[in-house]
């Protein structure tokens, strides 16, 4: 099964295609000299007086350090690394696809979150970019700063090295204080294997993983069948993550590696929520030769390339010039940036299986700062402010309703299955989520691994269009059906869709199955106590509530073994009306937890139950996971009597040792019948229910594998009958 490649994860998940097998062998191009900016246009913005810089025909390039070497350089601890939190970005760029070329002035706000005041500061940057100037911005002017720069190793850059500055300050930073800085750095960034290697993976692999790069990124590999290469021919010339992928933006971190357990994932997560509400401003120019490119990405948002020609006469797709896009400041929220630069116009495909008159609306979260663009060339992506009323109406025909994706590919021939498989998902999203999407889902083809980034899926068409994929085109549709900005809401649903996708096509038991799998790694990390009053204490720990969770293992697996728990006690169609009904109305708050309760409470609406417990303990909080048993069958003969028949009464007694109270499908076996019922079992308790059937009772089962838990989530004990006597 194919599904997308997380933000935070490195590596393939084990949900992700096992292996891409078209790759293709990357294919340097020649440097070709960048032309003059077209005159009379700001192209480049200053932010008031520019720090020095190098001339720029003669770039300065990284000092990498020589295997083996002690980097050189201030001594620094990973508490002085991370004593600063980014609150404001504004970057303005400048790209060369031609020969992976990056000039780019940030400036950046940066607050002490330490209780010491800071004398010098430390920004990291990718080791193939190198450190030009730095510059101290004060409402009384700007004062330039000495940089003193050298390459340490981590794995938070593609190249396993990072390029960092320590800057001294002209006074402290008192704690809580924040300070401006503006620097300048440059250099090339393209796909780089470095840290993958160095774990024993080959090159192919890495790069599969490892794909980010200025300029057009190929594959090359060999199939177990054929030894022929496969040229993947790139929809993108620009294709940059972030933090964790490639330092292509500053960054205050710590050394992280993958080889260290889980802390670079954990840090990347962390940092994502610390700076969920940071501000970041993108100015974007682009060199080109030719034709120039369409459209850019950043953040999920998109937006349309101006093109400025060096020369307006020439004849169209013959010269050169600079194409620019300016992305307004808007929080990032819970991602890092990123950034894709499409060549070619996206294409408008998979209508709606049903007419709708009205036009197809943004997704709220992050619509595109202009006027939606007209289909099928552009279309308006989905994003971060929630009270966007933007729309666009991408039509694919006069009697046709609007499209579900918009993909950028020149792969034309998978338009047509890709199409299929929409089709086919969308009754199901109509179903729980609302008639229409939100806005359409944007695939941009790579040959990678794949990128997911709310309703942004960057990812090898080829692949997503097969059959066995569409429960990965289920999950990333979702993003485009519905949008919290709440990541255990967002990716939780997601995940979920995918497993009722797998249920109405492979049946029950093969989704149970899937949600096992997703939930292995959960019982590891998992918290766990020994008592109630353990659990309850103040000193407890608190492990990761989904309100407010880093982890995907959280946010995306237990947040969509959670959905699909509330299912099993709310009920299909209670809980498909609260969520058509969530997504239409206005967020009562930003507050994670004010959002939660206040969807717990409509969900009681159109329910008519109580789960205040349940969001307390699987939500609200993290108390671990259940540990369920069977503790006693009890069956009893009942004699035929007034307004019954004769039959068995069955008393099952079942101890739950972890946490968190659950509600559990409970099953008995009979002959050649099935009696289902459920069971409300809170942490630290047993819980008796009695049962009546009709033939005698073969065997208990309880929980079937939809409810999570520390061991085996299916417990099943035979019934063995004794002679017994009539109820009188």
């Amino acid at each position: 099964m194919f599904f997308p490649h997380h933000p935070t994860r490195l590596l393939p998940l084990a949900l992700l295609l096992a292996s891409l097998t078209a790759q293709a062998q990357t294919t340097p191009t020649q440097p070709a000299p960048p032309p003059p900016p077209p005159a009379g246009q700001v192209l480049f913005e200053s932010h008031g007086t520019p720090p020095p810089t190098p001339d720029d025909d003669a770039p300065l390039e990284p000092q990498a350090i020589p295997p083996g070497q002690t980097p050189t350089g201030p001594v620094l601890t990973d508490e002085q690394r991370s004593s600063l939190l980014f609150t404001a970005y504004d970057l303005d760029a400048r790209i060369a696809p031609a020969t992976g070329h990056l000039t780019m002035r940030a400036r950046v706000t940066l607050r002490n979150i330490t209780s010491q005041p800071l004398s010098r500061v430390a920004l990291q940057i990718s080791s193939t970019l190198h450190w030009e100037s730095a510059t101290l911005i004060t409402p009384t002017g700007a004062s330039p700063l000495t940089v003193t720069q050298h390459v340490i190793d981590t794995d938070a850059d593609h190249t396993g090295k990072s390029s960092e500055a320590v800057l001294d300050l002209p006074a402290p930073l008192a704690p809580g204080a924040t300070l401006t800085l503006d620097t300048l750095y440059s250099g090339n960034l393209s796909a780089d294997t470095s840290r993958l290697e160095r774990l024993g993976a080959s090159v192919s692999q890495a790069l599969t993983t490892d794909w980010d790069a200025i300029g057009s990124v190929q594959l090359t590999g060999s199939s177990s069948s054929s030894s022929a290469d496969t040229s993947i021919t790139p929809a993108l010339t620009v294709a940059l993550r972030g933090f964790g992928n490639v330092l292509w933006y500053p960054v205050a971190s710590p050394q992280l590696f993958l080889g260290d357990g889980a802390k670079l994932f954990q840090a990347i997560g962390q940092q994502r929520l610390a700076e969920r509400a940071a501000t970041i401003h993108l100015h974007l120019a682009i060199e080109y030769r030719g034709i120039p490119p369409v459209a850019a990405y950043f953040c999920s948002r998109r937006q349309p390339l101006t093109a400025h020609p060096d020369d307006p006469a020439a004849t169209p797709g013959t010269g050169s010039g600079i194409a620019t896009a300016d992305f307004s400041a808007r929080p990032i929220g819970f991602r890092q940036p990123s950034l894709f630069v499409v060549q070619q116009p996206e294409t408008s495909i998979a209508p709606l299986p049903e007419v709708f008159s009205s036009s197809l609306p943004s997704q709220p979260g992050n619509p595109s700062d202009s006027e939606p663009p007209s289909p099928p060339e552009t279309t308006s992506q989905p994003g971060a402010s929630s009270s966007s009323t933007a729309s666009s109406s991408a039509k694919v025909g006069d009697d046709q309703g609007p499209a579900m994706l918009s993909v950028a590919t020149t792969d034309t021939a998978s338009l047509a299955p890709l199409t299929s498989s929409a089709e086919r998902v969308a009754p199901l999203l109509q179903t729980w989520f609302g008639p229409k999407p939100l806005g359409p889902l944007t695939i941009l083809d790579n040959p990678g691994d794949p990128f997911e980034d709310d309703a942004l899926l960057v990812a090898p068409i080829n692949k997503l269009a097969s059959t066995t994929s569409t429960a990965a085109l289920a999950h990333s549709l979702t993003h485009s059906w519905i949008y919290t900005g709440q990541p255990w809401f967002d990716e939780g649903l997601a995940q979920f869709a995918a497993l009722l996708w797998v249920e109405q096509d492979q049946g029950r038991p093969a989704a149970i199955l899937q949600l096992n799998n997703l939930m292995q790694p959960l019982n590891i990390a998992e918290i766990s106590f020994d008592t109630q009053q353990e659990a309850d204490a103040p000193t407890a720990p608190t492990g990761e509530p989904l309100v407010s969770a880093t982890d995907e293992l959280y946010y995306r697996r237990k947040s969509a073994a959670v959905w699909w728990m509330l299912r099993s006690i709310a009920g299909d169609k209670p809980l498909q009306q609260a969520l058509t009904e969530w997504r239409d109305q206005p967020s009562p708050s930003d507050d994670p937890t004010i959002q939660a309760i206040a969807f717990e409470k409509l969900l009681e609406k159109t329910s008519g139950k109580d789960l205040g417990w349940f969001f307390s303990d699987w939500i609200l909080r993290d108390r671990g996971l259940p540990d369920l048993s069977i503790v006693d069958v009890q069956p009893r003969l009942m004699a035929a009597g007034k307004g019954h028949d004769s039959g068995w009464l069955v008393s099952v007694t079942v101890r739950n040792e972890g946490a968190p109270a659950v509600d559990v499908p409970l099953n008995i076996l009979s002959g050649a019948f099935t009696t289902n019922t459920r069971i409300h079992i809170p942490g630290f308790s047993n819980a008796t229910t009695r049962v009546i059937v009709n033939a005698p009772p073969t065997e208990v089962i309880l929980n079937d594998g939809s409810t999570p838990e520390i061991r085996a989530a299916t417990h099943t004990r035979e019934v063995v009958l004794q002679p017994t006597t009539a109820n009188p």
